[in-house]
């Protein structure tokens, strides 16, 4: 563990060169000044204190020379203390800034694939209190180092101010680093479950806050409650073992110094009498082991968190040296208008722990031809959402091409990829912020005569004109003050905004109504010309509505991850019964159910003639 410490102290010092450097400075300048401070404290006491007992007066000038000894040196203990905190902190909040943008870039470049593997409360520990902890040792980092310097200029002073006072310091401090090794070792295993468990802990909350309307609506606020307080019982458990052990070691570590020192005065008394020493060295050596008491603490400090430092590193590590990055290519995407989507015998498995899972797509081949507008249509767990995820890259296919106007996606620039390509998820995303930040997304090209372009093909541009502040207004987190049909076609606007050659619609008409779902798409139809004059963009649309698909051009029917078959509406509904089946299911069940009710009125019908007869008959 310490090692691992060490090399993590290590890996601060490399990146925070300078400010490490200011820090240390400031402490070992502090330090120097901590062991003058003690000498002079002996010649005061030995020149001024002791003869004015004797003699019963001092000169005025001895005085001020000693008083002015003791000021000057408190300044620069101040300048000390203040260069090596200042630094210390600078050094602390860089590291944990720097690493909190190289945790977050590292998200951002791992595939989508990587982040479905793990929990969201995990990666939000990994980017906040990881962080904080790796680098906790860092504030009293360098003052420790100022303290070994202190610590060898002491061990010196020492012996040559009496051996045998000497002997009592050289066997406190290697006493306070064993101390300090058994209690990391202690506190290691401890210190890595509370951090594990505070990742857990926030993956439930998150869990528990982003289901809040299901959690509500189900009437389960008590079992959320008990499950959220069982992990946080938890966790208090592992930090109450944390502060145990804490509270065992930290009394011996503050014990070893006062216990040094009033050694040292006993032995220091005794070596007076024999006349070894003179009291000017008893209160030297005395007030030295005074002063070190609290800066070798120090050094407790930085090995006490050590082990906190380290599991933070590792899991910080974990995301840093995580492998699969989405590599781009040099290509860019030749021509201006509507892009022709490509898929070449894909095939695609997701990965779990174990490795690759099974197939969800087996060599799936079709073609959305430039501005044509292509339906894909099967059952639930058909690989729809996958083959959209394809198609923007979000995943990359084990087998087979996918490719852009004949160039595979995965050669293209990520300019070049997200300016030719947008997709609509099926859960509309809004982010906190205005109408028109939301569609921007602060991308260049976008102005207000974009944005508004972009709502009217989306069916928007109504209810935002309705709205006070019209394009300035701030929607609420995850647009809590839209409907859902609202957040839907708001998110169609951001696709659209930047005129993407290639769109892709995941089921992203599902909180809209028929009528404005075909207006929506008719839009995108007839749009002539996009901002910079490129045209109407290629549509490929995962769709359950029967209306949605005779939009299309064409339509691409998947069952278990392949394509059985393609064609037009029309042709598969005579060509493809598994096809027919799907899209007129709403419409046999509306039949079944009028059936049942002309069935039961039947025998309603039949159940008031009986009774009619029965009263004819007894009358």
């Amino acid at each position: 563990m310490l090692a691992k410490g060490f090399r993590v102290l290590g890996h601060a010092v490399r990146d925070e060169p300078h400010m490490f450097a200011w820090s240390v400075v400031g402490s070992v300048l502090f330090a120097l000044l901590t062991i003058g401070t003690a000498f002079v404290s002996g010649r005061v006491v030995g020149e001024i204190v002791v003869p004015a007992f004797d003699r019963g007066s001092v000169a005025t000038g001895t005085i001020l020379l000693g008083g002015f000894a003791i000021l000057a040196i408190s300044l620069g203990k101040i300048v000390g203390i203040f260069g090596r905190r200042l630094g210390a902190g600078a050094m602390q909040f860089n590291l944990q800034a720097k690493y909190r943008r190289a945790v977050t870039r590292r998200y951002l470049r791992l595939p989508l694939a990587w982040h479905q593997r793990h929990a969201t409360g995990t990666l939000l520990s990994n980017a906040n209190a990881d962080v904080e902890s790796a680098w906790y040792p860092i504030a009293p980092f360098p003052f420790a180092v100022g303290t070994i310097v202190m610590l060898v200029a002491a061990v010196i002073s020492l012996f040559v101010t009496d051996w045998a006072m000497a002997l009592v310091g050289v066997a406190v401090f290697p006493a306070l680093l064993l101390v300090n090794v058994a209690y990391s070792r202690r506190m290691s295993p401890r210190v890595a479950r509370a951090q594990q468990l505070r990742a857990e802990v926030s993956a439930v909350a998150h869990e528990s806050f982003d289901g809040a309307l299901v959690v509500k609506t189900m009437g389960r606020e008590a079992s959320e409650t008990e499950r959220f307080a069982a992990k946080a019982v938890e966790l208090r458990d592992a930090t109450i073992r944390v502060g145990r052990v804490r509270a065992m070691f930290d009394p011996v570590l503050d014990a070893l110094p006062s216990i040094g020192t009033l050694t040292v005065l006993i032995v220091g008394a005794f070596r007076y009498r024999s006349g070894a020493v003179g009291v000017e060295e008893v209160v030297s050596v005395t007030f030295l082991f005074t002063v070190l008491a609290f800066p070798v603490r120090a050094i407790g400090w930085v090995l006490g968190e050590l082990p906190r430092s380290v599991v933070g590193w590792e899991r910080i590590r974990r995301v840093l040296d995580a492998e699969g990055d989405t590599v781009y290519g040099p290509a860019e995407l030749p021509g201006t208008g509507p892009a022709a989507l490509r898929f070449s015998g894909v095939g695609f498995a997701y990965a779990n722990e174990e490795g690759s899972g099974p197939n969800v797509l087996t060599d799936v081949t079709f073609e959305v031809p430039a501005g044509r507008t292509v339906a894909l249509v099967g059952p639930t767990g058909s690989g729809k959402s996958t083959i959209a995820a394809l198609a923007a890259r979000l995943v990359d296919p084990a087998t087979g091409t996918v490719t852009l106007d004949g160039v595979d996606v995965r050669d293209l620039t990520q300019d070049a990829l997200t300016a030719s390509t947008s997709l609509v998820a099926q859960i509309p995303f809004v982010f906190d912020d205005t109408i028109r930040g939301n569609i921007t997304l602060d991308r260049r090209g976008i102005d207000d005569e974009e944005a508004w372009r972009a709502l009217r093909l989306a069916q928007a541009d109504g209810f935002v004109g309705h709205l006070a502040d019209g394009l300035d207004t701030t929607v609420g987190e995850r647009g809590t003050s839209l409907s859902g049909g609202q957040r839907q076609r708001l998110t169609i606007a951001r696709a659209l905004a930047g005129s993407p050659r290639l769109l892709v619609l995941d089921d992203a008409t599902s909180a809209v109504d028929p009528r404005v779902e075909a207006a929506i798409l008719a839009a995108l139809r007839r749009d002539p010309a996009s901002a910079d004059g490129r045209g109407a963009a290629s549509i490929l649309v995962v769709a359950y509505r029967r209306a949605t698909i005779a939009l299309a051009d064409e339509v691409v029917y998947l069952e278990r991850g392949r394509v059985v078959a393609h064609g037009t509406h029309s042709e598969l509904l005579e060509t493809a019964p598994g096809y027919a089946d799907l899209v007129t299911a709403y419409e046999k069940a509306e039949e079944e159910r009028e059936r049942e009710h002309e069935f039961d009125g039947d025998r309603l019908d039949d159940g008031r003639e009986s009774r009619l007869d029965e009263e004819t008959l007894s009358a």
